[in-house]
């Protein structure tokens, strides 16, 4: 038997416990609790769906809409409001677009970015207290494995086969 066919039937009897794995992590990211006591951290008042497109138009921006909604999995329309509202807190600002000036992209303002400061200081602090029993081997094993997996899947076509 060849070693890639035994790796891969490693593989293939370790992703159950990998996909139980993500899937808990991600269900555990999106709890609205999670999120509100991030922000209450923060000292914001932001509406819970506003968060994370604040948090990536001041990472990825400038951005356009469909991007943005493609990176939180929501639909267009519904960001394409929620961008507005960021927009009518003075937030972000939507601007022309650098490459295509029919397109409008969010950018994140001098206002926005404190929020998302703050926002990074809670996180911080969240994190610091998850991580401060891991010894230091494990927690640079982990950020170099999650490198490898965000990676990896972003080089992976998405395909509707």
């Amino acid at each position: 038997m060849s070693t890639k066919k035994v790796h891969n039937t490693y593989i293939k009897k370790q992703l159950p416990e990998l996909y139980r794995s993500l899937i808990d992590i991600a269900s555990l990211m999106n709890r609205p609790e999670r999120d509100a006591q991030m922000l209450e951290m923060a000292g914001l008042t932001l509406e819970r769906a506003l968060f994370p497109l604040l948090v990536m138009i001041e990472r990825r921006g400038p951005i356009g809409v469909v991007e943005l909604a493609e990176g939180v999995g929501r639909d267009y329309t519904t960001v394409s409001r929620q961008v507005a509202r960021l927009e009518a807190l003075e937030l972000i600002e939507r601007r022309s677009g650098s490459a295509d000036k029919r397109v409008r992209e969010a950018v994140i303002t001098p206002r926005g970015k404190e929020a998302t400061d703050a926002v990074d200081v809670a996180r911080e602090k969240m994190a610091l207290n998850l991580f401060r029993d891991w010894p230091r081997e494990d927690f640079d094993a982990l950020i170099r494995l999650m490198r490898m997996l965000a990676d990896g899947m972003s080089r992976q076509p998405v395909t509707g086969k």
